[in-house]
């Protein structure tokens, strides 16, 4: 027979964890004996392994108090409940453990690998570090907010990067980054961006984006905060696009992460 304390150190918590359980009806509380100390014996010490194991598993307290009544039957169930339990915490832990990783590494969020994909042409096609940049931090901003929309928003931008003249565009946008805003290739590039919008999608809006879709503004907003030359041509795209009668909406993507 041991003390309290002994029982303690031989199972790793601590009295005053004992005499929580006593309290909570978790292990019973033997009697004293003739010297005033209470006896502890081997099957307190298995069941106060089995309470600790449960504790630390996050069970709570009054769930193990109804365990300590259940048939072995019973208690199995619950402890196979309890695993599965633990098994969607370990999956839920990892993927908060992944994106503190990516966080660390200056990666707000994984992008599906043909973004990636893209980003590196995008090096390879003569853009700028700081165009590649916003545009990974665009996407993660599209496909995090806009997840139902942002595959096809995708798709539609690389195609038209795949094509060397509006690829040009693109590059030509990148390179207005410095310019004056009063500088007459920043009026010229906002003419050519409108009509070669115009004749890609016609009066026709792309059919992923709905009417009261907010992708344009959120994406765009974040592109004219970067430079006034930006800024510039976004408004003067806007202008040139609503002169028809059947106004024209400038997909998103388009001066967007470049996407125009």
């Amino acid at each position: 027979m041991i003390t309290i304390g002994q029982l303690a150190g031989y199972v790793g918590v601590s009295v005053k964890t004992i005499r929580v359980y006593h309290d909570k009806g978790l292990l019973p509380e033997p009697e004293r004996d003739a010297s005033g100390y209470r006896r502890y014996g081997a099957q307190d010490a298995i069941d106060l392994i089995k309470i600790r194991t449960l504790a630390e598993s996050g069970v709570p307290l009054a769930r193990i108090r109804d365990l300590r009544a259940a048939t072995p039957e019973e208690f199995g169930q619950a402890l196979r409940e309890i695993d599965d339990e633990l098994t969607v915490r370990i999956r839920g832990l990892r993927a908060t453990q992944g994106r503190l990783r990516r966080l660390a590494a200056g990666r707000l969020a994984p992008l599906p690998e043909g973004v990636a994909t893209h980003l590196e042409h995008l090096a390879s096609w003569g853009f700028t570090p700081r165009w590649v940049d916003l545009q990974r931090d665009l996407w993660i901003l599209v496909f995090a907010t806009h997840a139902e929309h942002a595959d096809a928003l995708f798709r539609d931008q690389a195609r038209t990067l795949a094509d060397p003249e509006p690829r040009q565009l693109f590059l030509d946008y990148d390179r207005a980054y410095d310019l004056d805003v009063d500088d007459p290739r920043v009026e010229d590039l906002a003419h050519r961006i409108a009509a070669a919008t115009r004749a890609r999608y016609g009066p026709d809006e792309p059919a992923w984006l709905g009417a009261e879709s907010d992708i344009p503004a959120l994406v765009q907003g974040t592109v004219n905060e970067s430079s006034p030359a930006w800024r510039r041509l976004d408004t003067l795209i806007r202008a040139e696009l609503a002169r028809p009668a059947a106004p024209v909406r400038r997909p998103p993507g388009t001066g967007s992460a470049g996407g125009r």
